[in-house]
């Protein structure tokens, strides 16, 4: 019987690993016909990655710039350490199969480590096998932030390292992976939040066993130190850097009592862009029908997991939404770092909660009656169909594929036509993102940033004023954060996606053409006509569009006038 079981569990696991194969198959496959994310990922990241390799500061020093960006202004620190698995993957691979084999790997040690931490820790008894692996696949299919690597996704593979060491089981292989986590991981997007949070287990841990539990201290302390060795640019800018950036301007927290509470619910039922789980289609009813049998059979003792997942995962969305709460101001404005730093980032441990959730509110259903295990079957199934829509092929096909959004041949040909070096002149781009720019080696006055000086975000701040002028969530948008250094327009609002086929013109631009040139601006790309140009002394020089392309691009130039520039 157990062998029988065995075999069967096996073929799942072998299966679940065919199926997340097939889902990462098509980066492989299409190259760059391959549609996915835009936001946070082709609009910024998948940029960085190739603008810091072609840069040659790589592994520049600690004082670095990167000269292709806001007139080097640009700090070296503000993009990922060298030693991050994913910087090395876009350096020695194309980009397309650099993020395919992220998204491969990440979803593949995801599937691995909710494997593990399920079957020895959570799911125990026979016939369990099928509720682990769909647990595990499910959790490993989830449209989770790629550029995050396992930061999100890669938990459950060190809480089972973190339990096998605190119990000294598996300890060579457990001290191996929080090793090597770090390198495929980050710190400040996600395993801050996850090892903070193992120090307050180890506290607990140690005052209810009344047992250091020394083991488990010096692990957490052993990874975060890793951590920290890896990040030593990031530190050093936080130790020696006494400039201010544009984070000094983040004030978020604006939402009154009443858009707390909702925002409460609303990030417990849909999550957040980073950390999507898909869970209110499914798990959430689910969850809710174990909890009336626990309530049912009065099991509370023996669930204390499930009743402990539950509260964990609502908890989280209630200090989430908190800290955007507008009681939080005047702190904020004393201690800099809640402002510098985005402490509200502890839902990123909210997928791994669900997905265990998941697993145990199915294990309840199957213990309670043999009717209900068909039920249990049909949930995970329809668990498996809610994500399958989530594919980037299937979620952003009517997107840019990634060779239309970066236009490659047809920046070419706006490269050849203005005929000078890139590092010659500056561009800034009008309803479309400047990575596109960045990635085909553009030296750009405007960027895609969440760290760069703050004396540069009033410069560019001039050019725009005007319009921002005429746009109060433009200018609430900038003023109080401005990570997207954008030509923003009142027009155009917060949209960057003006296709080829777009209708949308320009017509009462206002931009201080001044204090662009006084940035050495020589060019804009606009991805609309702009009908008042000569009023702004820009003069068209020509419209360029290609077949494989997404955009149709009016290049304009800083007209000259008697005596210099206007």
């Amino acid at each position: 019987m157990k062998r029988t079981v065995f075999t069967r569990e096996r073929i799942y696991f072998l299966l679940a690993i065919l199926i997340i194969a097939l889902w990462v198959a098509p980066y492989f496959i299409l190259g760059e016909h391959a549609h996915m994310r835009i936001h946070d990922n082709l609009d910024s990241n998948i940029a960085w990655y190739k603008v810091l390799v072609d840069s040659g500061q790589l592994f520049g020093p600690i004082q670095a710039n990167i000269p292709q960006i806001i007139n080097g202004e640009l700090s070296r620190n503000a993009f990922y350490s060298e030693y991050y698995g994913i910087v090395e993957l876009f350096r020695f691979f194309p980009p397309v199969i650099a993020y395919g084999l992220n998204q491969a790997i990440s979803r593949f040690f995801a599937f691995l480590g909710m494997y593990l931490l399920l079957k020895k820790y959570v799911i125990q008894g026979e016939n369990q096998g099928f509720i682990i692996i769909v647990s595990a696949l499910t959790f490993a299919l989830i449209p989770f932030w790629p550029n995050g690597m396992l930061s999100i996704v890669g938990m459950p593979l060190a809480l089972w390292a973190f339990m096998n060491i605190r119990n000294r089981e598996q300890m060579i292989i457990s001290i191996v992976t929080i090793t090597l986590l770090p390198f495929y991981s980050t710190f400040m997007l996600g395993f801050f939040f996850f090892l903070s949070a193992m120090g307050v287990v180890w506290l607990v841990d140690a005052i209810r066993t009344k047992k250091p539990r020394l083991r488990l201290l010096f692990s957490i302390a052993y990874m975060t130190v890793i951590y920290l060795a890896i990040e030593y640019r990031e530190i050093a800018s936080l130790i020696f850097s006494h400039e201010k950036t544009n984070r000094s301007e983040f004030f978020e927290s604006k939402n009154n009592l009443m858009q707390t509470i909702m925002l409460i619910f609303k990030n417990y039922i849909i999550g957040h862009n980073q950390d999507q789980t898909l869970f209110e289609f499914v798990i959430l009813p689910v969850s809710l029908i174990a909890l009336v049998i626990v309530i049912v059979q009065k099991s509370w003792k023996r669930e204390k997991l499930f009743i402990g997942l539950h509260l964990a995962n609502f908890l989280l969305s209630v200090w989430y939404a908190f800290w955007w709460y507008e009681g939080w101001v005047p702190l904020k404005q004393k201690i800099s770092i809640l402002n510098t730093f985005n402490f509200s980032r502890y839902h990123y441990l909210r997928p791994m909660i669900i997905y265990v959730l998941f697993a145990v509110s199915l294990q309840i259903l199957w213990r309670y009656q043999k009717k209900w295990r068909i039920a249990a079957v049909v949930f995970a199934v329809l668990q498996m169909g809610v994500l399958i829509p989530s594919n980037e092929q299937i979620r952003y096909h009517t997107s840019p594929s990634f060779g239309e959004f970066y236009a490659v041949k047809e920046f070419a040909e706006i490269k050849k036509f203005i005929g000078k070096p890139v590092q010659d002149y500056r561009v800034a781009s009008i309803g479309l993102h400047p990575a596109i720019a960045q990635y085909n080696g553009l030296y750009t006055l405007d960027t895609y940033n969440n760290f760069y000086p703050l004396s540069y975000k009033h410069q560019f701040r001039k050019i725009i004023a005007p319009e921002l002028a005429k746009n109060k969530a433009l200018k609430s948008y900038f003023d109080q954060w401005g990570g997207r250094c954008y030509l923003f327009v009142d027009e155009l609002g917060k949209n960057y996606m003006f296709s080829k086929h777009s209708s949308k013109v320009i017509r009462h631009l206002n931009l201080n053409i001044h204090a662009f040139k006084q940035l050495g601006g020589d060019y804009i790309l606009s991805a609309v006509p702009i009908e008042n140009a000569r009023e702004n002394r820009l003069d068209l020089q020509k419209v360029f569009q290609a077949k494989d392309s997404y955009w149709k691009i009016y290049l304009y130039k800083v007209m000259m006038l008697q005596g210099g520039y206007s």
